[in-house]
């Protein structure tokens, strides 16, 4: 594929994209030193801002270049399905009826296992929750165990090597905990209907190798955070209980986004509703993540504005590689782009063999802890965990150097299994 000039400056936009989220601390500590510009500079450190923001960029020089309807057809003709979907499962995963339940849950399976509270609670949130994903989807798991974790594994006086290595875990097994179903991991469901996968198929083929993937990971990085964690559980604020109904009521409305993931007309009318019961039964909620979903919904649109423009080099890399360079080449690839968009890509060459399926889907969902936007879900578990970092900020290279024994763990399960 012959790739035309505006091709390239997409390209070169997206590497600075990238580039940029590398860069993301470095910009957080610049904006403490420079006050007079700590405004424009603490916006462009956080994350979630980033692809969007070169988004826009790439947009207007694209304006430039070929006029401003160009620019409309272009935005229009991408879909923002999975950014509007992980906006409202976010708000209504965060919500008090819904966390509340599941941690009461955690509660009582951590008095059954034979550790500590604060340890069996680190580890069924690392281990359990992200299994769950499978049922929920993987945006609502990552919502669910990043607020669960955060009092207990993120705190502020825990170093940060641990809490690297435990974020690292989580994005890993959130990326592979949703393969034990056809539709909760974004990789999957992008190939799922062409492949006719479903979800018996991806419980035998992939589902119980990450399953194994999970339980081991979770249980290095309790292991190594030991030490660190409370030797009681963490007191529990006193809160109204939140009435039965109202819980059941919200299951219902998370039931019903998950159901219509791919109808957003059906699943924010959904999400509309929520938010009015939300206000009618204040007392029974915190305040809403309103501002932290916003902004990873900006990050995924700004991604698949800046994605859709990369198939002239994507595609044919995927397209020219055998079975092995195949399974390496997604593992790596998915470090600096989504690794659904890799999946999509491998989906529309019609000459792609069950094996290389395999490898491909393999290498992507295994490799989709290593960076904040490897996968979807990641935007989501940085924003709500961010705080418990060192200025605020999950620094790219740190967040790389923590995933890479749990990523490993997963690629040799799949590759070995």
């Amino acid at each position: 594929m012959q790739p035309t000039p505006f091709d390239l400056i997409a390209s070169g936009v997206f590497a600075l994209a990238v580039l940029h989220t590398f860069a993301a601390k470095q910009l957080e500590r610049l904006a403490w030193r420079s006050p007079r510009h700590s405004g424009i500079l603490h916006l462009l450190s956080e994350v979630e801002v980033v692809f969007g923001f070169w988004a826009i960029m790439l947009m207007a020089v694209l304006a430039m270049f070929q006029g401003q309807n160009h620019v409309v057809a272009y935005v229009e003709s991408r879909n923002y399905t999975e950014p509007l979907f992980v906006f409202a499962i976010m708000v209504v995963a965060a919500s008090r009826p819904v966390v509340s339940t599941v941690a009461n849950t955690v509660n009582t399976l951590s008095r059954w296992l034979p550790l500590r509270m604060s340890l069996a609670q680190a580890w069924l949130g690392l281990a359990a929750v992200p299994l769950l994903g499978s049922l929920i989807t993987e945006p609502a798991a990552m919502t669910i165990a990043a607020l669960l974790l955060s009092p207990i594994a993120f705190r502020r006086e825990i170093p940060e090597a641990p809490k690297y290595l435990a974020i690292g875990v989580l994005f890993v097994n959130i990326s592979i905990g949703g393969t034990l179903s056809s539709y909760a991991a974004p990789p999957i469901l992008m190939v799922a209907e062409t492949w006719g996968w479903t979800t018996p198929f991806m419980l035998a083929t992939f589902g119980w190798k990450a399953g194994l993937a999970v339980v081991v990971n979770a249980t290095i990085a309790v292991a190594v955070l030991r030490r660190h964690l409370p030797r009681v559980a963490l007191q529990e604020r006193v809160v109204d209980p939140v009435p039965l109904p109202i819980v059941l009521v919200h299951f219902a409305l998370l039931g019903g986004i998950v159901a219509f993931a791919h109808h957003p007309v059906i699943f924010i009318g959904l999400l509309l509703m929520f938010l009015g019961i939300a206000h009618a039964y204040e007392r029974y909620q915190d305040p809403l993540i309103l501002r932290e979903a916003l902004l990873v919904g900006f990050f995924l649109a700004g991604l698949v504005v800046l994605g859709g423009l990369q198939r002239w080099w994507l595609q044919p890399v995927i397209g020219s590689l055998d079975d092995l360079q195949l399974f390496l080449g997604a593992l790596s690839l998915t470090a600096i782009t989504d690794n659904a968009a890799l999946t999509y890509l491998g989906s529309l060459s019609g000459q792609i063999s069950d094996d290389a399926k395999y490898w491909l889907v393999a290498g992507a969902v295994a490799g989709g802890g290593l960076t904040i936007i490897a996968n979807a879900p990641n935007p989501a578990g940085a924003s709500l965990l961010e705080k418990g970092f060192s200025d605020e900020t999950i620094s790219a290279g740190g967040l790389l150097a923590g995933a890479l024994v749990p990523t490993a763990i997963a690629a040799a399960a799949f590759a070995a299994l």
